[in-house]
């Protein structure tokens, strides 16, 4: 029988990037693919599988109230145009071509107005918000944020990644702090993080998730927060979260890995030390080739492999490096955001030993020929 790569000519993949949505992002336990093909296979009212999977996610995390979404970015979307549209259902239906005037300004860090695979700018924008950028792109204070505030403001978003800026940023509880003070809600896209019930604990409205990433789920993303806000963004399954609604199998898919998340043992960053080393001492053997361990620049536990290439001794850049080890039958995927100062990171939670060796083979030949 012809596997899925073979009948439709796709590449094996090496995934040493980390939990990226270009790559499918990671893959579930198989108790979560089971409940998410039982989904499948049934009916539901949906509304109410939406209202008790919320209720019971709710009570795992000991939050107010929870809502399954299709994708992290859709929950900043929804999460955008449910404090501008609140109980207004007029404006839910007419959010982008409404002449009412409402609040719909949605401060930003400038460091925070990032390109995660797509712009913050354009979440916020489906969501029927403008952007106000509070600080510079190397700062932002409280005091920064709180001078953007105007009877227009909607909301304070603040986003934690590692897309971000992170030298002198206003930490989560500044933000919770200047909105409290000003009796505004404090969204925080937390879309890769580990932890989901930290920033809700630091006072803000809504936090959100992708539930593929830390998660492990299937395709989708986690609201969670204050009960009235998270109620305004199930609403927008009338208005704009329509056109970007989960399904059943991934509700139920999410609600299960939620729960199976909370109670497993997790990976800590000195395991992936050990795991990585073997990886580390056979890459410092190749010429031209400098590998160490680095540490997640949002202060995760997550230990990675930077890998620094000679360029002048190897005969070409980091560019064309990363570009040919894609090339090969299996395509091996690194973390290029410093590429262009000769240096990628491996992160290896993802893969298996025979894998590491792959691919320290793969970069062998590359730089050596042999």
């Amino acid at each position: 029988m012809q596997s899925i790569y073979e009948k439709y000519h796709l590449k094996n993949v090496i995934n040493a990037s980390g939990r990226m949505t270009a790559l499918g992002v990671s893959t579930p336990k198989p108790e979560v693919v089971d409940v998410v093909s039982y989904g499948l296979n049934q009916y539901f009212e949906i509304k109410d599988l939406v209202n008790k999977t919320g209720e019971y996610i709710a009570k795992l995390l000991d939050v107010e109230n929870a809502v399954v979404v299709s994708c992290a970015s859709a929950g900043i979307a929804q999460s955008v145009a449910a404090v501008i549209v609140k109980d207004d259902s007029d404006l839910l239906l007419n959010l982008h071509s409404s002449d009412k005037v409402v609040a719909r300004e949605i401060i930003v860090p400038k460091g925070h107005n990032v390109n995660f695979g797509a712009p913050v700018d354009t979440m916020i924008s489906l969501g029927g918000g403008k952007v106000i950028e509070a600080g510079f792109a190397n700062e932002c204070s409280a005091a920064q944020v709180e001078a953007k505030i105007t009877p227009q403001t909607a909301a304070i978003l603040y986003i934690k990644s590692h897309h971000t800026v992170q030298k002198s940023m206003l930490t989560v509880t500044d933000a919770a702090a200047v909105a409290k003070k000003h009796n505004l809600p404090l969204i925080v896209d937390a879309a890769a993080e580990e932890e989901l019930t930290a920033y809700y604990n630091m006072g803000a409205d809504l936090v959100i998730y992708s539930g593929a990433k830390a998660i492990e789920g299937p395709t989708s993303g986690l609201v969670i927060g204050k009960k009235q806000y998270v109620e305004w963004v199930k609403q927008q399954s009338s208005g704009i979260g329509r056109a970007m609604k989960v399904g059943k199998e991934g509700i139920l898919g999410l609600t299960l890995a939620i729960e199976l998340y909370l109670t497993a043992k997790k990976e800590t960053g000195q395991e992936m030390v050990e795991k990585m080393t073997p990886f580390i001492n056979d890459l410092n053997a190749i010429p031209g080739i400098f590998a160490r361990v680095v540490w997640d620049a949002a202060g995760r536990d997550i230990a990675r492999t930077e890998i620094s290439f000679d360029e002048k001794a190897i005969g070409k850049n980091t560019f064309e490096i990363m570009k040919l080890l894609k090339q090969g039958d299996t395509a091996i995927y690194f973390r290029e955001y410093k590429a262009n100062e000769g240096k990628v990171e491996a992160d290896v939670r993802s893969v298996s030993a025979p894998q590491l060796d792959v691919i320290s083979s793969s970069i062998r030949k590359l730089a050596t020929g042999a």
